[in-house]
């Protein structure tokens, strides 16, 4: 069985994108694999952090995963920070990183873009993630197009140090699915869709109201023209709102089309918006059950528990080879 890995930051509220591009994979995902699911909250202090802010939103991250169909029992949910093996192994690892290595990485040059003073953690940190995977000897890692270039650096790390102190570290591989992979911005077809864009009328947060999901899909931006076509050249804004009709109805693109053909675009933006409710409600009225019965805190607790014990035992091995004292 092969092992999977993948976090997910708990800043800004997370996106149908999300959902769609990751979380609803990694429900497929469980049935088959050994999965870690994390709530990364110690790559979220690379930038500022209102405590109370993080607190809630770490607790809301968790809380999504679960009401998306991840399984407790056949997966761990836990907070990465409750693993306080993958920041020891991130330190290492930044040991072994090279100044240029990092330099290169785009989403520093992207975030640091015009700022006077950047912390030294957004610096480092793809060593820390790189340490997140390592540290489970994850197989699999599902990976956005933004994040390739971190898989890439923890492969080229996991190489280092197999060469150095002996074959150890798996060397993990990127799982990117064909389909739903990327869901795009709301008012432009060109951009992903993003907790982070300024804009809320450009993404569907998982826990806006019924209403405000309906009022954001009928102001999506449109191509010109009037046919509800795919055509992710011609026309990338309906295109993506048929990727999206798509993914939340189960018809495929083809089938989308035929459905909509001679419609005008505010009859399948209507019908557009109840597919998306139709996945986003039920999963909302799990998020609340989840969050009101208090059992978060027991399934995180439990969750940390099984991840510290792998993480230690590949932390304790890392130690042995790079010649640590035994504890």
């Amino acid at each position: 069985m092969k092992t999977v890995l993948s976090g997910i930051q708990p800043s800004g509220q997370l996106t149908l994108g999300n959902y769609i591009g990751a979380m609803k994979n990694f429900v497929a995902l469980q049935h088959e694999h050994q999965c870690y699911f994390m709530v990364v909250d110690l790559h979220a202090i690379t930038v500022q952090q209102e405590p109370a802010k993080l607190r809630e939103q770490s607790e809301a991250v968790a809380a999504l995963y679960l009401a998306a169909g991840i399984d407790p029992v056949k997966s761990s949910v836990f907070i990465q920070s409750h693993v306080p093996q993958h920041a020891e192994l991130g330190w290492i690892l930044t040991t072994l990183t090279n100044m240029g290595e990092l330099e290169r990485m785009t989403q520093f040059k992207d975030k640091s873009e015009g700022k006077e003073s950047v912390g030294a953690g957004l610096f480092v940190y793809p060593a820390l993630m790189a340490a997140d995977i390592l540290i489970y000897n994850a197989d699999l890692v599902p990976v956005g197009e933004d994040q390739k270039q971190h898989l890439e650096l923890t492969r080229d790390l996991a190489g280092r140090f197999n060469h150095r102190f002996g074959e150890f570290f798996t060397i993990p591989e990127p799982y990117i699915p064909e389909v739903g992979a990327r869901i795009m911005s709301l008012d432009d077809g060109s951009k992903k869709m993003s907790k982070s864009n300024p804009n809320p009328g450009s993404y569907i947060a998982l826990l806006d109201e019924p209403s405000v999901i309906r009022k954001k899909i009928s102001r999506a931006t449109t191509d010109s023209g009037s046919d509800v076509r795919y055509d992710p050249a011609n026309k990338p804004e309906v295109s993506n709102l048929m990727s999206i009709y798509s993914q939340c109805s189960g018809l495929s693109l083809s089938e989308v089309e035929r459905r909509f053909e001679g419609q005008m675009y505010g009859a399948f933006k209507k019908e557009l918006a109840e597919a998306v409710l139709s996945v986003i409600e039920p999963l909302q009225q799990r998020y609340r059950d989840i969050r009101e019965s208090g059992e978060l805190t027991r399934v995180l607790s439990q969750s940390a528990e099984r991840a510290q014990e792998a993480a230690e035992r590949t932390l304790t091995e890392v130690r042995h080879r790079m010649g640590f004292l035994p504890r």
